[in-house]
């Protein structure tokens, strides 16, 4: 399926990647690929701007809900007197930058994150959205109405939550196909 995609698609595939790593995420899921779509500067970006909406504004909105949730419970941590970000910073000072978050990934996986189901099942609307549309690639365009398809995926929630009209994106994104 990946040779289908157009090289704008792959980079915001490999982005979400760089993102879930830099928000010290586990895995790849929706709103990962929300952040690099509206990052890439590209159609999406594009796209998000002639609905009246900023994508700064949106990955911004994003990344501030994925680091409430990094599988660390910090208030749980913190009842107990555990201050998660002076165990990272102590962490990294003894061992080396990045020692807490590379240890807290370990999972046998050679540094690969994995895609969530949520992120699977995206990439596979995307390829539906396409042939849908009659496109020979699937674009990053496709990518997001992937997103949008399944309303309850984290991506779709969270830029539900940040304000996006998900009903209009989808149609300036099927006016721009």
């Amino acid at each position: 399926m990946f040779e289908r995609f157009t090289r704008e698609a792959r980079a915001v595939v490999t982005d979400a990647q760089i993102v879930a790593r830099s928000l010290h995420s586990p895995a790849i899921d929706t709103r990962h690929v929300v952040i690099a779509l509206t990052e890439s500067g590209g159609t999406t970006a594009r796209a998000l701007r002639s609905s009246g909406l900023a994508p700064g504004t949106i990955a911004s909105a994003v990344r501030r809900e994925i680091s409430g949730d990094s599988g660390l419970d910090r208030e749980a941590l913190a009842s107990l007197g555990i201050d998660l970000d002076a165990v990272r910073e102590t962490a990294d000072a003894t061992f080396s930058d990045g020692a807490f978050d590379a240890a807290t990934r370990r999972h046998g996986r050679g540094g690969h994150l994995p895609f969530t189901r949520d992120a699977k099942k995206c990439l596979e609307l995307a390829l539906r959205e396409a042939v849908r549309l009659r496109s020979k690639d699937i674009s990053a365009g496709h990518l997001l109405l992937g997103v949008l398809r399944d309303p309850r995926s984290p991506g779709a929630r969270a830029l539900s939550a940040a304000g996006t009209d998900l009903p209009t994106l989808r149609a300036t994104l099927e006016e721009a196909a």
